[in-house]
């Protein structure tokens, strides 16, 4: 990927929100090549959409936890996302590697609502359970590394 390409999906990665002027004062283009490459980075899969972050406290689901899941019968088909992807305080589910097959983050109102939420879990998809609750969260949905540090760009220009 293009240097240029980069400082792009790192100012989109900050502010989802930017104009195409903003951004073009931030990349150094002008405002239709920028809005060009935007364009090509969205075709190319690059930038897959843009979100807001909510509060999920303020929604009233403060309560977060992680779910391990493995099968009662790991002979049997894994089809685990299928059988939970109706449950809407599922917010993601990774397949992993170890002991467990997939791990879950939940979303909840309250201790009475993960344990109803891990029972349905547990029924639809024939699996054990084992739950971390998250206490605080110092930070997430941090902005991916897309280009070189500055300290490793001089370090691979020979300075320092």
């Amino acid at each position: 990927m293009e240097e240029i390409d980069r400082a792009i999906v790192a100012a989109l990665t900050g502010d989802g929100r930017l104009s195409y002027t903003d951004l073009a004062e931030k990349v150094g283009l002008s405002v239709s090549a920028v809005h060009q490459r935007v364009r090509r980075l969205e075709q190319r899969g690059v930038i897959k959409g843009y979100t807001a972050r909510v509060s999920f406290e303020a929604l009233e689901l403060p309560l977060t936890a992680f779910v391990a899941i493995r099968p009662f019968d790991p002979s049997q088909p894994d089809d685990a996302p299928e059988r939970l992807a109706h449950l809407p305080e599922i917010d993601s589910c990774y397949s992993v590697a170890g002991e467990d097959f997939y791990l879950l983050l939940v979303r909840v109102a309250s201790p009475a609502d993960l344990e109803r939420v891990l029972q349905e879990i547990r029924t639809a998809a024939n699996v054990t359970t084992r739950t971390t609750v998250v206490l605080s969260t110092p930070y997430e949905h941090r902005p991916p590394k897309v280009g070189p540090d500055p300290v490793d760009q001089h370090r691979l220009r020979g300075v320092g």
